[in-house]
C-alpha cells in the first residue's frame, strides 16, 4: 500500500487479521469497566438531585444509553471492517487534513473531563485532610469570582501536578492502578449501597418510596428533555471514537454483541447504586448529597474517611490518565509532530482543564447536566451525523483504504479539507448556539425567542439530524457538479 508518511504511522494502520483478538467479552468487560466510575455515580445522583424519582432517573439513564449504543455500534462497523483508528475514519467525511476538527474538538472535550476527573481527585484529597487537619479551612481566602475556598484549590492543584508527573514519565506506569480500579469501585460502590439499606429504617423500599419533586408534568419534561440529552452526551465522544476499540474486533458480531450486553446494563446498574445512595442521603441527613467524594467525608470513622478518599484519588488518577490524557495529548501531537511532543500534548490537556473551572461545571446537578453534558454534546452531536451519513447513505460502507492514507486522493477534496463536511458542521451547531449562550449567562433569556432557545434542550439530537441531513444534501449537489464539470471535460 502506497501511503504518504505523514498520513501514515505504526499506530494508526490499519490493523491486520491476527492483531483482532477481541472477542464479545472483551467489549462487554471494556464497558463495564469504564462505567464503574464516579462521574457515573454522580450522573445518576443529579438526577435525583435535580428533581427526579429513582425510577425516573434510571428510566432517563437506560434510555439515554440504549440511544447512544446506536452510532456508538454504527461507527464501530467502520473499524471491525477496515482495522481503521478514529482520526483515519474521519478522513473519508472531512478530509485527509479536515479530519484534525472532529479530532480536536474530541480532544477539547477530553480535557474537560481530564479537569472535572482532577477536581474529584483533589477533592478527595482535600476531605482526606479535612479530617486530621480542620484548620486547613481557615486558610486565606482566594478571588471570590473563582468560586473556589483555598483549601480545596490547593488539593485540585496538587492533584493536578500528580497527573502531570505521570505524564512526564510515561502511561506505562499508571497499568497497576486500573487494576487497583477495576477491582476496588465495585466494592467500593456496593459497600455504599449496604451503608444507604442498613442506614434507613426500613431499608431499600423506605428508600425507593421517595417520589418526584415535580409540581407539574410541564416540569417534569422541562428537566427531562436535556437530562435525557446529556445522558447521550456523557458517551458522545466514545461514539465518534469507538473505531479506536472496535478495530480489534473479530467479527462484527463481537463488536456488537460486546458493547449491547456491556453498555446500558452497566450503566443503568451502577446509576441504580448512585440514585438509591443519593435518596438515603436525602432521609438521612436531611438535605441530598449528590457528591460521593461529599458523603464519604462524613462518616464518622476517621480511618474510614481516609481509606475511602485515597482509593478515590488513586482509581480517579488511573482512570484520568488512561482516558481523558492519551488521547488529547495525541491528538493536540498530531497537529505538528515536529514541535509538540506527548508531553506538550499531556500540559496543553491539562492547561485547559484547569481554564474551564471544572469546580463550578459539578458544583450542582443544572451546572452539571445543562452546561457540560448537554453543551458538549451539541458540538459532538453533529460530527457523528456527518460521519455515520458518509459511512451509510453516501458511501454505502464502502471505503477506499489506501486513499486515507494519501495526499492525492478520494479524501483529498479541496486541499485536504472536505467543505461540506465543515459546513454541515457549522449548520448542527447553529441552532444550539442560542440555547447555550443563555444558559451560561453570556445573554439574558429575552434575547432570542423562546422556541429557538428551547432547542438547547435537544442538542445532541438537533446537531446530528442537521448536520447529516445537511451533508447527504451537499454531497448530492458536489457530486453533481463534479459530475457536470467532469462531462463538459470530456466533451
Amino acid at each position: 500500500m502506497h501511503t504518504d508518511p505523514s498520513l501514515y504511522s505504526e499506530d494508526l494502520a490499519p490493523m491486520s487479521a491476527d492483531h483482532r483478538t477481541w472477542s464479545t467479552w472483551n467489549y462487554a468487560s471494556l464497558w463495564i469497566s469504564m462505567s464503574l466510575c464516579i462521574p457515573t455515580y454522580m450522573l445518576a445522583s443529579s438526577l435525583i438531585g435535580g428533581g427526579m424519582s429513582w425510577w425516573q432517573a434510571i428510566g432517563t439513564i437506560f434510555l439515554g444509553n440504549t440511544i447512544v449504543l446506536v452510532p456508538m455500534i454504527l461507527n464501530g462497523r467502520a473499524g471491525a471492517k477496515y482495522g481503521i483508528p478514529f482520526p483515519v475514519f474521519a478522513r473519508a467525511s472531512f478530509g485527509v487534513r479536515g479530519a484534525n476538527v472532529p479530532a480536536l474538538l474530541r480532544a477539547i472535550v477530553a480535557c474537560g473531563w481530564f479537569g472535572i476527573q482532577t477536581w474529584i481527585g483533589g477533592f478527595a484529597i482535600y476531605q482526606l485532610l479535612h479530617v486530621w487537619m480542620p484548620f486547613i479551612d481557615r486558610l486565606p481566602a482566594l478571588p471570590a469570582f473563582l468560586g473556589l475556598s483555598t483549601g480545596p484549590a490547593l488539593c485540585f492543584l496538587f492533584f493536578w501536578l500528580i497527573n502531570m508527573w505521570v505524564v512526564w514519565l510515561g502511561v506505562d506506569s499508571i497499568r497497576r492502578l486500573l487494576v487497583f480500579k477495576a477491582f476496588f469501585l465495585p466494592l467500593a460502590a456496593l459497600a455504599l449501597l449496604y451503608w444507604a439499606i442498613s442506614h434507613v429504617q426500613g431499608g431499600l423500599s423506605a428508600v425507593l418510596t421517595q417520589g418526584s419533586k415535580f409540581s407539574s408534568s410541564s416540569a417534569f419534561w422541562a428537566f427531562f428533555i436535556p437530562g435525557l440529552t446529556g445522558m447521550v452526551g456523557f458517551w458522545a465522544t466514545l461514539s465518534l471514537n469507538i473505531p479506536d476499540f472496535t478495530r480489534y474486533a473479530v467479527s462484527q458480531r463481537a463488536q456488537i454483541r460486546g458493547q449491547a450486553i456491556g453498555l446500558p446494563p452497566s450503566m443503568t446498574l451502577f446509576a441504580f447504586i448512585g440514585v438509591v445512595v443519593t435518596q438515603a442521603t436525602t432521609i438521612i441527613f436531611g438535605t441530598t448529597i449528590w457528591d460521593p467524594v461529599v458523603l464519604a467525608g462524613r462518616f464518622e470513622s476517621k480511618a474510614l474517611v481516609s481509606f475511602a478518599m485515597i482509593a478515590i484519588a488513586l482509581s480517579t488518577l488511573a482512570t484520568n490518565i488512561a482516558a481523558n490524557i492519551v488521547s488529547p495529548a495525541n491528538d493536540f501531537a498530531n497537529l505538528s509532530p515536529a514541535r509538540i511532543s506527548f508531553r506538550r500534548g499531556g500540559l496543553i490537556t491539562g492547561i485547559i482543564g484547569i481554564l474551564i473551572l471544572p469546580w463550578k461545571l459539578v458544583a450542582d446537578p443544572t451546572g452539571y447536566i445543562f452546561t457540560w453534558l448537554v453543551g458538549y454534546s451539541s458540538l459532538l452531536g453533529p460530527v457523528g451525523g456527518i460521519m455515520i451519513a458518509d459511512y451509510y447513505l453516501v458511501r454505502r460502507q464502502q471505503l477506499s483504504l489506501e486513499d486515507l492514507y494519501r495526499r492525492q486522493g478520494e479524501y483529498t477534496y479541496t486541499r485536504g479539507f472536505n467543505r461540506s463536511a465543515l459546513l454541515s458542521l457549522v449548520l448542527g451547531i447553529l441552532p444550539n448556539i442560542p440555547g447555550f449562550l443563555v444558559t451560561v449567562g453570556f445573554v439574558g433569556p429575552d434575547v432570542f425567542p423562546a422556541w429557538l432557545v428551547s432547542v438547547y434542550s435537544y442538542a445532541w439530537f438537533t446537531g446530528f439530524i442537521v448536520a447529516g441531513g445537511s451533508y447527504c444534501l451537499l454531497m448530492r449537489v458536489a457530486n453533481h457538479y463534479k459530475q457536470e464539470v467532469n462531462y463538459v471535460s470530456i466533451d
